[in-house]
């Protein structure tokens, strides 16, 4: 096996220069000072084209060609498939196009945090059209390499085989029946009395709190660590995975949740099979898997009832005894259903209409039947519809409010709400193969979540496209009818 074994040597040389790519990446966005973002974003452009030149170089097409006929087994033709998904995805895009598009992000995304803070749509303008130009460019290069529309180019790039046809019509029935179900279950806890937390919260103890809550759900302290940024995120690489969250002294389940729900996403790539390191098989399969793991820990287990019993002693511990923190109050803390501006802070019943919103934007925005100008007045009319809320005039808290668009992560909005179906669809497969497991919760037995999820999920990598994996996983292919189901179990069961 010749050829493939070059491929893997190459391989495993890109896994090792993306590292120190992802964690430059994370330390610009977490540590770095701002007067170095200009020689960090030539950095980071340089490291992009060099990647990208080593992922293009003229003789990988023969290499491939030539594995193709070598005695592969079963395992190596699967990561011989996922090589040549990415050396298409590669060659689609020219070496210019690839570092401009770095630098335009880096700077984008760098200007964003206090333009954000600033309410400065009209100063955040011109960079986002820039990230946008060249967005449309790299989609039109993908729509040609691949004979996707635009935005489908971009979608498969984080969620491969999925289209925007069928995300219409898993969008399309989300529309027909979750504004009714906000609608029943807003009535039905309007009665109910909720002790709201009194603050103020010191950050270093939600810090600490944060902390804890990872070591409860099974971090790996000597593989990754916690900080802090203006977004939310998970980064660096799996043996080395950098997680952040963003405090407020006045509200501290916003930063706990939110160090649960990266959690998530931490442990899937703390898990991803290190004997294939540095291979493409041993990528997370999707965006849409990465974040069903990031949901999976943050709405089906954090906001479980019996986790909130998990939850109160160390809430209790770190910030303070106080009625708010009793197990069934907490519960009921971590459930309300409130239509609100954001995102990352919204429920589970109200977070699809961010997506749903999110999508029917950015989906004509790169095919060009929009344009950046026209964004905050639709994010807002889109904001009354689907919501109730208006952010006319309020940039900080509508269109501005997420980092992705800035930093050019464009198509990938879907995932998310993709993410919550499929976390359904694991935790109903569960629920079938580990007897009492919501007893279990309760009492603080959450090995077998994990088990289940390392066994199904985060042990597999990219060995299997995305359906099959989903049905090895669950015995179906996705099937949106388990989110709804969880949604009407969980808020009017």
């Amino acid at each position: 096996m010749n050829a493939y074994a070059d491929l893997v040597r190459r391989h495993q040389r890109m896994h090792r220069l993306g590292h120190l790519q992802s964690i430059a990446s994370w330390d610009q966005q977490s540590f770095m000072p701002p007067k170095g973002n200009e020689a960090r974003a030539a950095a980071l452009a340089e490291m992009g084209g060099l990647l990208h030149e080593l992922a293009t170089a003229p003789e990988l097409k023969s290499l491939l060609e030539e594995a193709e006929g070598e005695g592969l087994g079963d395992f190596e033709r699967a990561s011989l498939r996922e090589m040549k998904r990415s050396w298409r995805a590669s060659n689609a895009l020219p070496q210019a196009l690839v570092e401009a598009m770095s630098l335009a992000a880096s700077r984008s995304g760098h200007a964003w945090r206090e333009q954000r803070k600033a309410n400065d749509w009209k100063g955040h303008l011109p960079n986002l059209k820039e990230v946008v130009k060249l967005t449309r460019e790299a989609a039109g290069h993908l729509s040609q390499a691949t004979g996707l529309s635009k935005y489908d180019a971009l979608l498969d790039q984080y969620e491969p085989g999925m289209r925007s046809a069928d995300i219409d019509r898993v969008f399309g029935d989300l529309r027909q029946w979750l504004p009714g179900l906000i609608r029943d279950v807003q009535a039905r806890q309007a009665s109910e009395t909720v002790i709201q937390p009194v603050g103020p919260f010191d950050k270093a103890a939600q810090r600490e709190l944060g902390l804890a809550a990872m070591k409860l759900m099974g971090f790996d302290f000597e593989a990754g660590r916690l900080d802090e940024s203006a977004h939310p995120f998970c980064g660096g690489v799996p043996e080395d995975v950098r997680m952040t969250t963003r405090y407020k002294e006045d509200d501290a389940l916003p930063a706990l949740m939110g160090v649960i729900h990266e959690t998530g996403h931490g442990r899937y790539e703390q898990n991803l099979p290190r004997e294939w390191l540095g291979l493409p098989i041993a990528n997370a399969r999707s965006m849409g898997l990465h974040e069903s793991q990031s949901l999976s820990f943050e709405m089906q287990l954090g906001s479980h009832p019996g986790f909130a019993q998990q939850l109160s002693p160390l809430l209790m511990k770190h910030l303070g005894a106080q009625a708010a923190w009793e197990p069934e109050n907490l519960h009921k803390l971590l459930t309300r259903v409130k239509p609100g501006f954001i995102r990352v802070d919204a429920d589970e019943v109200t977070y699809p209409c961010h997506v749903i919103l999110r999508y029917e934007i950015e989906r004509p925005l790169v095919e060009g039947e929009i344009e950046c100008e026209d964004i905050p007045a639709l994010w807002n009319a889109k904001m009354q519809e689907l919501l109730g809320l208006s952010t006319e005039g309020n940039y900080t808290n509508g269109c501005m409010q997420d980092v992705h668009w800035p930093e050019g992560l464009i198509g990938y909005f879907p995932c998310y709400t993709l993410g919550a179906m499929y976390a359904a669809q694991w935790f109903a497969t569960m629920r079938k193969e580990i007897p009492g497991l919501d007893a279990g919760i309760a009492r603080g037995e959450l090995q077998p979540v994990f088990s289940w999820l390392q066994t199904k999920i985060w042990s597999q990598g990219s060995r299997w496209e995305t359906p099959e994996l989903v049905r090895k996983a669950s015995g179906e292919v996705l099937n949106p009818a388990h989110f709804q189901a969880h949604l009407r179990s969980r808020y009017l069961g």
